[in-house]
């Protein structure tokens, strides 16, 4: 799963990085919505996810990953339940200029039990803060990782992907460990 607030990216994570031409269902803003969307911080924005982002990456002849980007507008978000059945790990993206749009995604992976691992999505007017500030002020445990990326760039994001794998890695050999 690809998740996060409104506006952070996650479709433009699950482009950049799919191996197929991804199925997307954004559709324009429109004025109606205005007063629901909450447009501070991302007034550029033209279109909204409304449903989910689909793409799929193969990661060698007979393992695929299947990417999930959730909507990220609250009137969206009981679609999200639906997204967290079989999924094995998530990533929550953030944008640092709007830290609190990712708190219900976080509070959401840590609820049903879902790893996931933090991605700082780099905006042109992003200021850049220290991993350790970030995870303060999320509330995030040591163990779930905090990296910065580029949505729009193939490389950084699969290398988000990368993360996240090693992350589930690790936990389930931390699981395994005879106690």
């Amino acid at each position: 799963m690809i998740a996060g607030g409104f506006g952070t990216g996650k479709t433009t994570m699950v482009r950049s990085v799919s191996d197929i031409k991804p199925l997307t269902t954004e559709e324009t803003l429109t004025q109606a919505s205005a007063d629901v969307d909450h447009l501070i911080g991302v007034a550029d924005k033209t279109q909204t996810t409304v449903s989910l982002d689909f793409g799929k990456i193969s990661l060698n002849d007979t393992l695929m990953l299947y990417l999930f980007g959730t909507p990220g507008q609250e009137r969206f978000w009981f679609l999200w339940n639906g997204l967290f059945k079989g999924a094995l790990g998530a990533i929550v993206l953030v944008d640092t200029r709007r830290l609190a749009s990712s708190f219900r995604a976080i509070e959401e992976m840590e609820r049903q039990q879902v790893p996931f691992v933090i991605a700082l999505n780099v905006f042109p007017d992003s200021q850049n803060f220290p991993a350790e500030e970030i995870r303060d002020a999320l509330d995030i445990p040591e163990r779930t990782p905090v990296v910065t990326f580029d949505a729009r760039d193939r490389a950084s994001s699969r290398d988000v992907l990368v993360t996240l794998i090693r992350h589930l890695r690790e936990r389930s050999a931390v699981a395994l460990e005879p106690r």
